[in-house]
């Protein structure tokens, strides 16, 4: 009797754990189960690469056009590059002003794949090209855009908007926005990507307010004129620029009238870049009291992927509150 009631009891309870294991069954056959292929795409440079990869992030990975040190003023494709974008299902680029070598390549894909501008997408605020390479933004607070900073649609404008984390933000929904129309089968997913990514955007723009703080008022000059909305978002007090061009290096009119800019505002720090040579700098702040540093708005030394934006942001911001603190 004890043994027909122990059976009993263990059939009484069978539906119940058979219903446990049928949904376990399911749970894990829908998470080993393969996502619907990924589109493939093609990013013009690393800091749009690494948003695009972050909302793609579990589907698939993006191709790189412009690799580790190389620079989007005159670059030219490799045939390996040249292959990926013909292959290519959607591609995002800064747009004509920065990435000029794309122009003609990327019209003849017409029809064969989805081109994002991204300099033309809903939500990128965009500030007209700085004539010169003498300015004044000090006094600019945080957040301020000023009659200038707007959407501005017309006229020549600055391509370098990624430095903004509130434009960084505006791109992963114009990246996202993309993606669920290449690629509605995966939409769950890259929308959780897309939420996941802004927020922590969000809280980066946060850090390095508070990071720059100390030394907003510290007047410095840039290698060339890549970084005011970097500037201007935190209130920085960038005063001047080495080359008036990436296109063109500096001349020895220019150097002396940088020089002069340098002794006259008592510029703490003069930055040089990556892809450019470091000598011009050190002729910059000869004879002045003047240190140097090194900003790249392309993060040219980081590994490529979904955490590469987080590291560019907080290079720049490293490297500005090092060398502008007092003391340094």
């Amino acid at each position: 009797m004890a043994d027909t009631g122990t059976r009993s009891a263990r059939w009484r309870q069978a539906p119940f754990s058979r219903g446990l294991l049928v949904a376990a069954l399911i749970a894990l056959a829908w998470a080993a189960a393969p996502a619907a292929a990924a589109p493939k795409v093609a990013v013009s440079i690393m800091p749009v690469h690494a948003l695009v990869a972050g909302v793609m992030e579990g589907v698939g990975a993006p191709v790189l056009l412009i690799r580790r040190g190389g620079s989007p003023h005159g670059h030219s494709l490799r045939p390996s590059e040249a292959r990926a974008l013909g292959e290519a299902e959607l591609v995002f680029w800064i747009g004509g002003q920065l990435e000029t070598f794309l122009a003609r390549p990327l019209a003849a894909l017409t029809g064969q794949a989805r081109v994002v501008a991204l300099s033309e997408a809903a939500g990128i605020r965009l500030l007209p090209v700085r004539r010169g390479g003498a300015w004044d933004t000090m006094g600019e607070e945080p957040g301020h855009l000023g009659d200038e900073y707007a959407e501005q649609k017309d006229g020549a404008a600055d391509p370098h908007f990624w430095l903004d984390p509130r434009n960084a933000v505006g791109i992963v929904r114009a990246v996202l926005a993309a993606l669920l129309r290449v690629d509605p089968e995966n939409a769950d997913r890259y929308r959780r990507n897309g939420q996941g990514l802004i927020a922590g955007i969000e809280a980066l723009d946060s850090e390095i307010a508070s990071q720059l703080a100390p030394v907003r008022e510290r007047p410095y000059v840039v290698f060339h004129d890549a970084y005011q909305y970097f500037e201007r978002r935190y209130a920085l007090n960038a005063v001047g620029s080495v080359a008036v061009s990436p296109d063109r290096p500096p001349g020895a009119r220019r150097l002396v009238e940088i020089r002069a800019r340098i002794a006259e505002v008592g510029a703490v720090c003069v930055f040089t870049e990556p892809q450019f040579r470091p000598a011009l700098v050190d002729t910059v702040v000869a004879h002045t009291a003047a240190r140097t540093g090194v900003l790249d708005p392309l993060g040219a030394a980081l590994p490529a992927g979904p955490d590469a934006y987080f590291g560019l942001i907080r290079g720049l911001a490293t490297s500005l509150a090092r060398c502008l603190s007092p003391g340094s």
